[in-house]
């Protein structure tokens, strides 16, 4: 069974998010912000990650350059998962190693399409 870390803030969002991924036969872990979620990926690696981008401590930019810029962890996909959908800032999420991109509110099936799709790459 695939690992999914989901680092999301807000609970309504992190609680969808993960009923989704459970829904489809995944194993989810939790951070609620990037700080926490570096702190998880000391235990186990997941085999992707989901990342909101404004979140306290630490934001997704910040993360996702991290641990793309770390040997140990730059080959975990990164599904950048924000409310800030303009052009700009998906052109940004990619910018910072994201492997993909999705704008809120999205449809359940964009979500689990693109995280299925980024495990069996």
């Amino acid at each position: 069974m695939s690992k999914v870390l989901v680092v999301e803030d807000s609970t309504p969002q992190r609680e969808m998010i993960i009923d989704l991924l459970r829904g489809s036969g995944l194993d989810v872990t939790v951070a609620t912000d990037g700080v926490e979620a570096l702190e998880k990926l000391q235990g186990s690696l997941p085999d992707i990650i989901v990342l909101d981008i404004v979140m306290p401590r630490m934001n997704g930019y910040e993360f996702c350059r991290k641990i793309k810029a770390d040997p140990a962890t730059q080959n975990v996909p990164v599904v950048m998962c924000s409310s800030k959908g303009e052009e700009f800032d998906r052109y940004w999420g990619m910018k910072q190693g994201a492997d993909a991109y999705i704008a809120k509110p999205f449809q359940p099936t964009e979500l689990v399409g693109t995280v299925k799709q980024l495990l069996r790459g």
